[in-house]
């Protein structure tokens, strides 16, 4: 018998998309045909965002042209939206199954049954966060590895400890496993991830163990870390970005360059700290990329506050900074506090520091000319290649017929394009002209 087709939109972080790409794989793994989202298909999965107001309203919009365009398919609202607000969705009897975080993994069981006649209750489903299948089918060139979820920080504006629940850590005999099998797919890089990586804690291993032990993994593969806090780790993880299969980026999130707006955040550092570590970073890895998240419109941020950012992100000479105008979220501490900053103001100070990001990420690309990246192919089109170097930034090349996906190329850095995130051009090196 033939199996549905089935197909699925991703909002939010890449840890959504890990596990989005693990349940693809469930899925065609078992005989299910995997089409367009834009298609028709017999179900669709929506994993949905809730980190900012922002990505409520494209989860919302999502879910809402998805029941209007399909409304004969069985619709599965997942994520942190729908987690957030599991109560009111579940009322509006719209969705077929809305599922939380902590039953996600079940959803290949939950539609299998479905498909099957059977009457699927969500609260029975699998609720082991770290249970899903090696993806070896998915939307990325790069795998996703998932160490750890949740978080016990609770910054006060940040609503992920209740919709992603308190820090687990994934045992590393398993993650271990899990980088080994997509190796065996064929895959090239792995990026780690989680809500809050630096913490990893598994019985005796921590996060630098854990980096250490993967190193030690054999092939020609590169890892990247994904987005971590400036906490857990310090001088013995900076030494590990000297080994050549873990690469030279890092996006540790400062928030705010200001003492007084990192204490009422909840943050567990200072600028000074901050500062310390990529002085540090940078000393022992000189040219790494470091990017940030920087929050703007936070409760009660003045214009001192503000400029104390605009000047961290001057003076760090961050080479991206993705630039957040501060979400009011309900049941936060921060949605209580008083001095709530106009949206007017918020959009003023994001441009400031928008502009900041892009003169800092022209001046950190334009170093790379005449040096060489070892370029790892995502796609080819329209006679070039285009993929990411060790450092993190986009680059393409003139394709040959002999040019590959999944492929790694050393190519030379000529110049880069016009615009606000500039691509680096480049040329094949001598070195691999062969290809």
């Amino acid at each position: 018998m033939k199996k549905p087709k089935i197909a699925f939109k991703t909002l939010g972080c890449r840890l959504n998309q890990y596990e989005t790409d693990a349940l693809v794989s469930s899925f065609v793994n078992a005989g299910y045909e995997l089409v367009d989202y834009d298609g028709d298909a017999d179900a669709y999965v929506i994993n949905t965002c809730t980190i900012t107001n922002s990505g409520d309203k494209k989860s919302r919009q999502e879910l809402h042209r998805t029941l209007r365009k399909h409304p004969d398919a069985v619709i599965v609202a997942t994520g942190c939206m729908a987690t957030h607000y599991q109560k009111q969705l579940k009322e509006s009897n719209n969705y077929t199954y809305v599922v939380d975080n902590d039953h996600k993994t079940g959803i290949f069981d939950l539609l299998e049954g479905h498909f099957a006649g059977e009457v699927m209750e969500v609260e029975k489903l699998d609720t082991d966060r770290f249970s899903y299948t090696a993806a070896n089918h998915g939307f990325h060139t790069r795998s996703m590895i998932k160490i750890q979820d949740g978080c016990d920080n609770f910054c006060s504006y940040c609503i992920v400890p209740f919709v992603r629940g308190r820090a687990v850590s994934r045992k590393p005999q398993d993650i271990l496993g899990n980088i080994r099998q997509v190796l065996d797919f064929g895959y090239k890089e792995i990026v780690i991830t989680g809500v809050n990586i630096g913490r990893y804690q598994y019985e005796n291993t921590n996060f630098e163990d854990l980096i250490e032990q993967i190193l030690e993994i054999e092939g020609d593969f590169r890892i990247r870390i994904s987005s971590i806090e400036p906490e857990g780790y310090g001088e013995r993880l900076f030494q590990m970005f000297r080994h050549p299969k873990l690469m030279p980026h890092i996006h540790m999130c400062l928030q705010s360059g200001s003492d007084r707006i990192l204490k009422a955040m909840n943050r567990n550092y200072n600028r000074s700290k901050f500062t310390e570590m990529v002085h540090k970073l940078r000393e022992i890895v000189p040219g790494i990329n470091l990017t940030t998240d920087i929050i703007v419109g936070f409760p009660s941020e003045d214009e001192e506050a503000f400029n104390e950012s605009l000047t961290a992100a001057r003076d760090l000479a961050f080479s991206h900074i993705h630039t957040f105008k501060y979400s009011n979220r309900s049941g936060t501490r921060a949605s209580k506090m008083k001095e709530q900053v106009h949206g007017t103001e918020m959009n003023r100070r994001s441009e400031e520091i928008r502009k900041v990001s892009e003169h800092n990420k022209r001046h950190y690309r334009t170093s790379f000319i005449g040096k060489t990246e070892r370029i790892l192919v995502e796609k080819i089109e329209n006679g070039y290649a285009s993929g990411y170097g060790e450092h993190y930034f986009p680059i393409r090349f003139p394709a040959t017929d002999k040019t590959r996906v999944n492929e790694f190329y050393e190519v030379r850095i000529a110049d880069l394009e016009v615009g606000d995130d500039p691509v680096a051009i480049a040329h094949l090196s001598r070195t691999d002209e062969k290809h």
